[in-house]
């Protein structure tokens, strides 16, 4: 019997993988055109931008492309889905800042009249350097911004030369609201680069008809006030201000220089932000009318007669004369020196120059804003001098708010009377939160007073829920302040 034939194992291997290698080909052809008669069949959108090259997103190498990246491709005519919208992004939420380049279409911007971002961040100085713009070649304005650390809304500002006296105004002179930053879309913001947001500025406020802000400035200029109110010329201050000269504005009482007062003593009240209590000026919404209001209820007999002082502000300075602790970023407190610049040179400047009272069941301080952080401070740390305060529209939520409630539960001795007024708008209306956290700080001070033992008769608070934080609220509640820190004598006497 012949011998059976066994296949070799090796020659078959080759056999095989010869097929293999021989039908392959057809076989990816036959999927591919499977798999595109199907897509063209049942079409499927595309969620992702064309792979390969070709006929954009019609077909052709490009649909294959698509096929074999994604698993899907887009029909013949279908245009694909839109991309998800990014994000807007907040400028003030980048770490690199971002750039205002800024058009001054008035001209009247220049070297000598620089332009100023004042802000919320900035506390709304008008002439802080920090946020001095500067100028560039082709006549437009710059300034690198970046956010405080501490910070998380966002910026609210207006553009200045250098004072609220000369801010912007509108194209038709009419006074802006608060500018706020446009939205960035995500595309266009690079890593580490801040990106450039474009403004124009119209015209400034002098450039109003009839302007008075020279005259304004003018220390020998007649004023428009209500009664006898005389300059007496101080110089120095706190930081950069020892070198200054500027004039405090001293309202007598009615009857002051009468024959029969000639030795009669009045008690005083030292108002800081002086320029604002006795007029009205230029680019400035109200005053406190402090002049009228005392003069009147004087005459009535409703508060004992006093004399008041209305102490300037020191101008780009102000914010850190009258800080006394660190809570505003990038301001050095001067709290202190500026104290000591009112108790050993304004004081003694005043006593020797009108017929006032001392000791401090005489001699009150006061102000708004800042103006009332300081002079509450003052009274703190001075009880020997100041026993009587007026306190309007306190920021104590304002920048660090572990500073301002590091002092205030640290004070050893309270004045003898606190008048404290707040409004229920004082950042502005509609920001619900902001409002509430500003009021119950304010509040939560009251308290701390009564627990101090200041009961009913050493202290009062005034809330009005419609009031904002400008002069015109501060003097709505003004006659209620005089009354309570300077009640009419007992025996009648005016």
């Amino acid at each position: 019997m012949p011998a059976t034939s066994v296949p070799d194992p090796a020659m078959t291997r080759q056999q095989l993988a010869l097929s293999a290698f021989i039908i392959s080909p057809l076989v990816v052809l036959v999927l591919l055109c499977y798999a595109i008669a199907v897509n063209i069949g049942e079409p499927r959108k595309m969620n992702v931008p064309p792979i390969g090259a070709g006929a954009g997103n019609t077909g052709g190498a490009n649909a294959i492309g698509e096929l074999l990246a994604h698993g899907r491709t887009t029909a013949p005519g279908e245009k694909p889905s839109p991309q998800p919208a990014a994000t807007p992004i907040e400028p003030e939420s980048l770490a690199q800042g971002f750039l205002l380049i800024v058009e001054d279409k008035s001209g009247k911007a220049s070297p000598a009249s620089p332009i100023y971002l004042a802000s919320n961040f900035g506390n709304w100085n008008p002439g802080d350097p920090a946020y001095k713009l500067e100028p560039q070649s082709d006549m437009k304005w710059r300034i690198l911004v970046k956010r405080p650390a501490n910070r998380t809304d966002r910026m609210e500002f207006k553009f200045t030369r250098g004072s609220w006296e000369l801010e912007e105004l509108n194209a038709d002179l009419s006074t802006p609201g608060n500018r706020t930053l446009p939205m960035l879309e995500a595309v266009s913001v690079k890593p580490g680069e801040p990106p450039r947001i474009e403004l124009v500025i119209h015209r400034w406020s002098d450039e109003k008809p009839g302007n008075q802000r020279q005259a304004a400035d003018d220390p020998y200029r007649p004023m428009s006030v209500s009664g006898t109110v005389r300059r007496l010329e101080v110089a120095g201050g706190a930081g950069v201000s020892p070198g200054t000269i500027r004039d405090l504005l001293v309202w007598l009482p009615p009857g002051y220089g009468d024959a029969r007062n000639t030795g009669a003593r009045y008690p005083v009240l030292y108002l800081h932000d002086g320029q604002n209590v006795f007029e009205k000026h230029p680019g400035i919404p109200e005053e406190w009318r402090a002049d009228e209001t005392a003069g009147e209820l004087i005459a009535k007999g409703r508060m004992s007669p006093i004399i008041i002082v209305a102490i300037p502000h020191s101008g780009k300075n102000r914010n850190a004369e009258y800080l006394p602790v660190e809570a505003l970023p990038g301001i050095k407190p001067l709290g202190d020196l500026h104290i000591d610049w009112l108790v050993s040179h304004v004081m003694p400047r005043v006593e020797r120059a009108f017929r006032v009272k001392t000791g401090p069941e005489n001699t009150a301080v006061g102000g708004a804003s800042l103006g009332a952080i300081i002079s509450l401070y003052a009274a703190t740390q001075r009880p020997d001098i100041f026993g009587l305060v007026l306190a309007e529209s306190l920021p104590l939520r304002a920048g660090a708010t572990s500073a301002w409630d590091a002092w205030l539960s640290g004070v050893k001795q309270w004045p003898r009377k606190v008048f404290l007024g707040v409004g229920g708008t004082e950042n502005g209306p509609g920001k619900t939160d902001s409002n509430r956290a500003y009021a119950e700080a304010v509040q939560a001070l009251d308290k701390t007073l009564d627990k101090a033992g200041l009961g009913p008769d050493r202290r009062l608070l005034i809330i009005d829920q419609k009031a904002e934080h400008n002069e015109a609220a501060w003097a709505k509640r003004f006659p209620d302040a005089l009354r309570f820190l300077f009640p009419p004598p007992m025996d009648g006497t005016k």
